[in-house]
C-alpha cells in the first residue's frame, strides 16, 4: 500500500500553530495574504466568493423547506455551449440540499426504444414531484441545438419539437410545474481556453469529446441554431434567461441569487448580504439584443 505523506513545508513566516489554527480553506487564504504569499487581489476574491457561497447555500437550504413545506414542483433546467459551467454550477446548488427532495438529472443519448417514444416522454418520467427540486444539467433542449447542429435529428423531428415545445411547457405551467430555464453563455475564445485545460488536467478529460472539438468548428451553426431557440421558445410563461459565464464564479454566485430571487421564503435575505442577481450578469433574453456568445 502506498503511504499517504501528511508533512507540509510551510513558509518560514507561518507557525505550526497558525496552520494547526485553520479551519477552512478560506482560512487558509487569508493567512497567506496576510503573510503576503499569493496573489493579493486573487486571494481576496476567492475568499469573498466562499464566504459569499456558504451564505447563499445557506439561503438555498431555507427555499428548500420552503418548496417542502408549500408542495412545489421546480424544476431549473442549465443549457449552455460545452464547458458553459453548467455542471459546476449545479454542483453549488446541490452540495448543501437535501438529497431526499433534490436531484440532477443529466439524461444520456435516448435508447433505441426511446428514441422510437415520443420526443418528451423520457424528460416527462424526470419531472419533479411536490415537493421537490430537480436539476436538468441539459434537457429537452438537446432537440433544439446540440441535435441539429451534430446532425442527430431529423430536419422534420426538428420542426416538430419547436411546435411542441412552447405547448409542452405550457401545460406544465398550467400543471402548476415552476420551470426556469437559465442559458449559460461564452465567448469562442473562453470555451476554447476551457477545453484545453480539460485535456490537459487528467481529472477532468474524460469532459473532453470529439463533440466538443466540433462545438468550436461549428460555433456558428451553433450560434443559429441557439438564437431559433430563444426566438421560438422565449415566452412570458417560461422565459429563457441568460447568465453572463467568462467568469465562472461569478456565474454560479448571480445564477443562485437568480433563483433566490423568484420565490418569497420565510427568512429570505436573513443570511446573504444581497439575494439579488447583478442585472449585467444575469438578464431575461430580448429578442433585439445581440447574444454574448456571438
Amino acid at each position: 500500500m502506498r503511504k499517504i505523506t501528511t508533512e507540509v513545508k510551510l513558509p518560514e513566516n507561518i507557525s505550526n500553530d497558525e496552520f494547526l489554527n485553520l479551519k477552512t480553506k478560506a482560512g487558509l487564504k487569508k493567512l497567506l495574504k496576510s503573510k503576503n504569499h499569493s496573489n493579493r487581489a486573487k486571494v481576496l476574491f476567492e475568499v469573498k466568493y466562499e464566504e459569499e457561497l456558504r451564505a447563499l447555500q445557506a439561503e438555498l437550504i431555507n427555499l428548500q423547506q420552503h418548496i417542502i413545506e408549500k408542495q412545489l414542483r421546480v424544476a431549473i433546467i442549465f443549457e449552455g455551449r460545452d464547458a458553459s459551467g453548467k455542471g459546476g454550477s449545479i454542483k453549488r446548488f446541490m452540495e448543501h440540499l437535501n438529497p431526499r427532495s433534490s436531484r440532477i438529472v443529466a439524461l444520456s443519448k435516448p435508447t433505441e426504444v426511446e428514441s422510437g417514444q415520443w420526443y418528451f416522454r423520457r424528460y416527462v418520467k424526470e419531472l419533479p414531484n411536490v415537493g421537490e427540486i430537480v436539476f436538468f444539467d441539459r434537457s429537452w433542449y438537446n432537440r433544439a441545438v446540440v441535435e441539429p447542429v451534430m446532425g442527430f435529428c431529423s430536419a422534420e423531428q426538428y420542426e416538430r419539437f419547436m411546435v411542441q415545445v412552447p405547448e409542452f411547457e405550457h401545460m406544465l405551467y398550467e400543471s402548476g410545474v415552476v420551470v426556469i430555464k437559465l442559458w449559460f453563455s461564452v465567448s469562442k475564445n473562453e470555451q476554447k481556453k476551457r477545453f484545453d485545460e480539460r485535456l490537459e488536467n487528467p481529472l477532468k478529460r474524460w469532459k473532453f469529446s470529439p463533440v466538443d472539438q466540433k462545438g468550436q468548428d461549428l460555433w456558428e451553426k451553433y450560434t443559429y441554431y441557439k438564437e431559433q431557440m430563444f426566438s421560438k421558445t422565449h415566452t412570458s410563461f417560461c422565459p429563457w434567461n441568460i447568465i453572463r459565464a467568462n467568469d465562472k464564479l461569478q456565474a454560479r454566485l448571480e445564477s443562485i441569487r437568480f433563483i433566490l430571487s423568484n420565490f418569497e421564503y420565510e427568512g429570505k435575505g436573513e443570511i446573504a448580504k444581497t439575494i439579488f442577481p447583478d442585472p449585467n450578469v444575469v438578464m431575461r433574453y430580448y429578442r433585439k439584443v445581440k447574444q454574448l456568445d456571438n
